[in-house]
């Protein structure tokens, strides 16, 4: 371990992770949550979190849920209800955390963040979106002054905008994105059918309304539903152009619109091993860099040098880098 750190002898207060699990994530408007509350994806994740870790609720200082297409206040409290729910004593406090794609990623910062400051030592960073319940829109009117400065008007431009500027100023072709489509799916299947995810997933008992008829039939969703395995670079190419007519960002190699949730479980090392938790990995470091708006997606281009950074590390220290 090179990281440079101000630890005790004994490193009993790195902040590790203990346990993580999520629901199976579907397509929005037609996938298998189509008909489920957003509460009831983080009930189901935050009591599968507790039925197999066998944690008492009540050592459960905080939960942090990252979450951006609600309302803020209604999110919170659909939140509040949602622990309820799962089991948690009214004596757990819950709050919301919104910076956009990268708000569950927030959420479990903010959980380590405060158990390395010692204002707890067992917390819980989870993420909820249900983009069939929050649709993407603006509510109210939209400033006037906006048209003064460029910034701040691409700050309103749809994600399908972004891609299209990236590809464009970056010299990312329609060819390799359309591979880096079919490569995810193929992984993605593949995984799935080894039992990669099995472990990782807590199943969801919901119901299914039939659109035409009204009638409901519950079901239970236990893997991804909008893995497409049959996915080629020949079908692909047969796509059109969905944001710009001379663009590159088509159906098949943009993200699918998905609702879904996770909850990731983090202690002090000492407290962990108290208890007896297996620890799948420490938090060593955090950062969020402000980018370009009309570019963000490179957003993890500038943040991850600076999160290596202060870990004390170099990139070519790192083996693998994950994307979420």
């Amino acid at each position: 371990d090179s990281a440079a750190y101000q630890r005790s002898s004994s490193f009993g207060d790195d902040v590790v992770v203990v346990a993580a699990y999520r629901t199976p994530i579907c397509k929005s408007k037609r996938g298998g949550f189509k008909d489920t509350h957003p509460e009831d994806l983080l009930a189901t994740v935050l009591k599968g979190l507790l039925d197999k870790t066998k944690l008492n609720p009540n050592e459960v200082s905080d939960i942090v849920v990252g979450t951006v297409l609600a309302p803020g206040s209604q999110r919170a409290t659909e939140c509040r209800m949602a622990a309820f729910y799962a089991g948690f004593p009214e004596t757990v406090p819950v709050r919301t955390v919104n910076r956009q794609c990268s708000s569950g990623l927030q959420a479990v910062a903010d959980v380590a963040a405060s158990i390395k400051a010692g204002f707890y030592d067992i917390g819980i960073g989870a993420g909820l979106e249900s983009m069939t319940a929050n649709v993407v829109s603006w509510e109210g009117s939209i400033n006037p002054k906006v048209k003064t400065l460029q910034q701040a008007q691409d700050c309103l431009l749809p994600m399908g905008i972004t891609s299209e500027n990236v590809a464009r100023r970056y010299g990312v072709t329609r060819q390799e994105q359309d591979w880096a489509a079919v490569e995810s799916h193929r992984r993605a299947a593949a995984a799935t059918a080894s039992g990669k995810f099995r472990d990782e997933i807590v199943p969801v008992v919901t119901k299914i309304v039939d659109p035409k008829t009204g009638e409901e039939k519950q079901v239970t969703i236990s893997m991804d539903d909008g893995i497409r395995p049959e996915t080629s670079l020949s079908g692909l190419a047969k796509l059109t152009p969905v944001f710009q007519k001379d663009g590159s960002t088509t159906a098949g190699n943009s993200s699918q619109v998905s609702d879904g949730a996770a909850a990731v479980l983090l202690m002090r090392r000492d407290v962990a091993i108290k208890k007896g938790f297996s620890i799948f990995g420490v938090f060593r470091s955090f950062a969020a860099v402000g980018v370009d708006p009309a570019v963000m997606g490179i957003g993890p281009a500038v943040a991850i040098p600076a999160a290596v950074k202060s870990a004390g590390l170099q990139i070519e220290d790192i083996d693998l880098f994950e994307f979420k």
